[in-house]
């Protein structure tokens, strides 16, 4: 049973009332439910049905977790103050495709939040398990160049207080990942690859060097851009695709993003046979949003970002609620990554930018 909480907003669906939901999208809403939808870990995420004469008849929500650790993560790393921001600064100046919100607030704490937004199904969600399509990582990837080219060299967004992260964040981030590791480690050591694993050692090993690295952002970036974070399909096919969950939203370099998915995100299966591909459409879309670069130009990064997937796996996997799906969930992370890092030398890259 929810028992309210402290912040000046609803904090829980149970405290949504039809009254406050109506003033936000100035319709008479005279009744509703909710119930929860997505399989995020670190919020939770409802849709609103509504007993309304006016549209829209649903809206989707977004909570903090009920899980303690994951809030308690979430928090600690400011993951829900950077998803409302984002929502209020940034998305009204790029091109990605990002649900119209309603309603967005953060306490001071950074523990509790909402986002009231446009409800976009129906809609496929994408899953991480399973994989996609080859078109569907086409269209992911179309809309990555959508958030990083209108936002390339933006001074204004790329040195917003809000985004920049805490001073001593690195430093936290190289020593906690070894103890990431071995958690990791205890899990999943008779489940992964003993090549993966081995991989995974190594950048612990390198922890210290991975996140204390320091290059120039170029724009932002999603940060956990893979499929779980993805609708396809949108409104019943009239969209190919929206991009959710900005709580890891920062400043950076694109092959973050493009890295990850193509590692943690689609999998080896794409990657071995659309690897250059879709990494040639990207730059395409960059170049026709004004953003020109070259193969060569994008190589290192690229082979970083991949370590990026593999980092995030090992980290969400011990500081996030546990789940059976998280599990499979995770480990399907570290395969693809630890697969396209090896066959990419990615652990070589980061000993050559030391």
């Amino acid at each position: 049973m929810w028992e309210g909480g402290l912040a000046d907003f609803p904090a829980h669906p149970d405290e949504v009332s039809a009254a406050w939901l109506g003033a936000q999208i100035g319709a008479q809403v005279d009744d509703l439910r909710w119930e929860p939808i997505g399989t995020g870990q670190v919020g939770d995420s409802v849709r609103f049905h509504l007993t309304s004469g006016d549209d829209p008849p649903t809206l989707a929500g977004k909570f903090a977790a009920a899980d303690a650790a994951s809030r308690g993560t979430a928090a600690m790393f400011g993951l829900y103050r950077k998803e409302v921001e984002f929502y209020r600064q940034i998305a009204p100046l790029v091109d990605c495709r990002v649900p119209r919100v309603y309603f967005a607030e953060v306490d001071e704490s950074g523990a509790s939040f909402i986002l009231l937004f446009e409800d976009m199904g129906p809609a496929r969600q994408g899953d991480q398990i399973s994989g996609c399509a080859i078109a569907d990582a086409r269209a992911a990837i179309r809309q990555a160049a959508a958030l990083h080219a209108p936002s390339w060299q933006r001074r204004d967004l790329l040195e917003a207080e809000w985004i920049a992260p805490p001073a001593d964040l690195r430093e936290r981030l190289g020593a906690m990942y070894p103890q990431a590791q071995a958690i990791f480690h205890e899990r999943y050591a008779d489940l992964l690859e003993p090549e993966y694993m081995a991989l995974c050692h190594q950048l612990a090993e390198a922890s210290a060097s991975w996140f204390g690295r320091e290059a120039e952002p170029q724009c932002i970036v999603h940060g956990d851009f893979r499929l779980d974070n993805m609708l396809f399909d949108v409104r019943g096919g009239s969209e190919p695709i929206a991009v959710l969950d900005w709580q890891t939203v920062a400043t950076g370099r694109p092959m973050t993003d493009v890295g990850y998915l193509l590692g943690c995100g689609v999998g080896e299966a794409l990657w071995r046979d659309h690897e250059e591909d879709l990494l040639a459409l990207w730059l395409g879309e960059m170049a026709a949003r004004g953003v020109s670069l070259s193969r060569d130009e994008i190589e290192q990064d690229y082979r970083l970002g991949i370590l990026h997937g593999v980092s995030t796996a090992v980290f969400s996997a011990a500081f996030v609620e546990r789940t059976e799906r998280g599990d499979a969930n995770f480990l399907s992370m570290a395969r693809g990554a630890c697969s396209l890092a090896l066959a990419r030398e990615s652990i070589e890259a980061l000993k050559e930018a030391i």
